[in-house]
């Protein structure tokens, strides 16, 4: 398709998921008007300055970033006005008002990592895997008033393996979601695609933002829900729990694992050592633990911790 057919938009994301789609737009060849993104922030040890990855990629590219701390301001929305594009794109950022995603004369569409009205919220990908969902995918649509409710323009699914953690499926849904946000933009211009209210399931699953308290791993669950748990958390931010050993009490992730079924000996959540494998008993049998990062070190396999740190007798996890 000629560029000059495709409409002129401003882009809003943050996190890797949106300069991937950001770099697919720009090298299908839109017109970016100007991108949006968080503002920087300060962190690591010296409290550098660092730039979200939409800020980098734009910088690289030439094209205009705004960085606004209130969304509502006139000084924003003039310069959103400014920018005269025909329609905003939406990746993995902030909930924007209505003086915001009602300007544009296309509409704003949002990608969300879903098949909507399924999963809505801040994090789809790692609740589908969490939940042991089987199918998910990406969703066009229309932004309204509401977070994730928009009439839906397009949809794009695919399978979950066993295989797969967080990493590995964010991954595959950026290559069907880039494209898929792409192919909304340009039939939306050419009014070739009409915008269905999402339908109303008698269940849908929640997406919330993950945190302290839903992160954490509860050893009361099955071996298929640990293992779940983590993947849905591996590598980021990841799965965590207490170590007690040896009198002290750690807070450990454990980022791989597997289920092991076999009627356990000890009680639930003791640690157990046999043929170089950090085994966690449960109801059902064991939890191998392939991978585990303790505080302020690197992750590693199990096998490396076992050879520099001691696991002892009575031993529990919590």
């Amino acid at each position: 398709m000629n560029k000059h057919t495709l409409p002129t938009l401003v882009f809003f994301g943050t996190p890797e998921f949106a300069r991937y789609c950001l770099a697919h737009l720009v090298e299908t060849g839109f017109n970016i008007k100007g991108v949006v993104t968080a503002p920087d922030r300060k962190a690591g040890r010296g409290n550098k300055v660092t730039h979200s990855a939409v800020k980098e990629y734009a910088i690289a590219k030439k094209l205009e970033v705004l960085q606004p701390t209130n969304l509502k301001s006139p000084e924003f929305i003039g310069q959103l006005q400014a920018l005269g594009a025909e329609v905003y794109a939406v990746v993995a950022f902030r909930m924007l008002p209505k003086e915001v995603w009602s300007l544009p004369r296309l509409g704003t569409i949002n990608l969300h990592a879903s098949l909507l009205p399924d999963y809505k919220g801040a994090a789809p990908i790692n609740w589908v895997l969490i939940n042991g969902e089987t199918e998910t995918g990406v969703t066009t649509f229309l932004i309204d008033e509401a977070i994730d409710s928009g009439a839906v323009l397009m949809k794009e699914t695919t399978s979950i393996v066993p295989e797969d953690n967080f990493e590995t499926l964010h991954n595959r849904l950026l290559e069907i979601g880039a494209p898929l946000l792409a192919a909304t933009l340009i039939q939306l211009s050419n009014k070739t695609i009409t915008a269905k209210k999402q339908q109303v399931l008698e269940h849908t699953n929640a997406a919330p933002k993950l945190n302290a308290e839903n992160t954490r791993i509860q050893w009361t669950s099955t071996l298929k829900q640990l293992v779940n748990h983590i993947r849905g958390l591996n590598p980021y931010p990841g799965a965590w729990t207490y170590l007690k050993n040896s009198g002290q009490e750690l807070r450990v992730k454990i980022l791989d694992a597997e289920a092991f079924y076999e009627s356990p000996k000890e009680e639930n959540g003791t640690l157990v050592v046999k043929d170089s494998k950090l085994m966690i008993a449960s109801a059902e049998g064991y939890l191998i633990c392939k991978e585990i990062q303790l505080p302020n070190k690197k992750r590693m396999n199990a096998k490396a911790l076992l050879n520099g740190y001691t696991i002892e007798v009575g031993a529990i996890v919590y």
